[in-house]
């Protein structure tokens, strides 16, 4: 039974129970009203078929603010812990016994059960928890080693916006219809775009990163002073990072419809390619979502029709390591990789004693 400091909701047919329904966790703004922790239940619920096609049966890491996106809260970070928000990679303490895990490696060799959304009621339990953005790994439950996805991060750095992004996604599409893929863009609740591309589960997060890499470079020959590829922050300039290293082990991106921690509560909104020129970043957010959910349905819906093969992309990558171009930086936390460059910043290295 519902308590005065909670309720209970309809969670796929099974009752789930939200406390401190009323509890503020985005503050109003000039342009949106406050979200309480029940709108943002409420707001997955809403959204129940398209959140679960980007999540169903994939380990998540759980992006928690239990105390609400207000000003002076700190988001823990791999560099710097200690906030009053946080990743979750391990399934929490108490959870209920539909909530399934799945054993995920990461780069150091450790492990952990991340858990593995299987229906809308975990989804919402996670919500009730302090969830504000799901992040979801390439993989399914039953082959947590073999991507089933692509996925393309269209950056936008200091002195470029959405609608260079924008851009750069056009020409990206201009290349998928090039490789025969099928790609599907959305916003990601910020200035970027992302594009994912389903393919067949028969490379290793190795061998996607690779493939992303192929496409990075070949998109950076095309608009050099749009795109770049380029990991050190002081090279890229006012262009569009293609982030390949959100294609490594362990590197996640914000799920479709995940809402974002930021002033308004923005989603990351699915689109038609078509919508990309005539949209704004905050046209979509936890209020308006739902409605347009309802009137023309999820815009990836058809995302698991057809695997593509990454074989194009990878002999792209083979022909750039012919001509010299090999395996680029990992991120800073992990182990040296085979194959790849020195990981210092060209300045630093310039500056060090010969």
């Amino acid at each position: 039974m519902a308590t005065p400091d909670a309720t209970i909701v309809d969670a796929g047919g099974r009752d789930l129970r939200v406390s401190n329904p009323d509890r503020v966790i985005f503050p109003a703004t000039d342009r949106a009203d406050p979200v309480t922790k029940l709108d943002i239940v409420s707001y997955y619920l809403a959204v129940a078929d398209g959140i679960m096609r980007a999540l169903e049966r994939r380990p998540t890491t759980l992006e928690r603010w239990p105390k609400g996106v207000h000003p002076g809260i700190v988001l823990s970070t791999r560099e710097k812990g200690g906030g009053d928000a946080f990743f979750q990679k391990r399934i929490p303490r108490g959870a209920p016994d539909y909530v399934q895990t799945a054993t995920i490696q990461f780069p150091s060799g450790r492990h952990a059960d991340e858990i593995c959304p299987t229906e809308i009621a975990v989804v919402g339990w996670a919500a009730q928890m302090g969830t504000i953005t799901f992040h979801p790994w390439p993989v399914r439950s039953d082959d947590v080693d073999h991507p089933d996805e692509l996925r393309l991060d269209l950056d936008p750095q200091p002195g470029t916006d959405f609608a260079d992004a924008v851009r750069a996604a056009g020409a990206a599409r201009v290349l998928l219809d090039e490789l025969g893929y099928t790609g599907f863009p959305k916003t990601s609740g910020g200035r970027g775009v992302h594009i994912y591309v389903r393919i067949a589960r028969d490379w290793t997060f190795t061998d996607v990163r690779h493939a992303a890499i192929a496409f990075g470079r070949e998109l950076e020959r095309r608009l050099p002073d749009l795109l770049t590829t380029k990991w050190w922050k002081e090279e890229r300039g006012e262009r569009i990072f293609i982030d390949y290293n959100q294609n490594a082990r362990d590197r996640t991106i914000a799920s479709a419809y995940s809402v974002r921690p930021k002033p308004g509560a923005p989603v990351s909104a699915p689109l038609a390619w078509e919508e990309l020129t005539k949209v704004a970043p905050e046209d979509f957010t936890v209020a308006t979502m739902p409605a347009r959910f309802a009137d023309v349905g999820d815009r990836h819906a058809a995302i698991d029709d057809v695997a593509h093969s990454l074989a194009p992309l990878l002999e792209m990558y083979e022909r750039d390591v012919a001509e010299g171009q090999g395996d680029m930086p990992y991120p800073p936390d992990y182990p040296k990789m085979p194959g790849e460059p020195k990981r210092v910043q060209p300045s630093r290295d310039r500056d060090r004693p010969r």
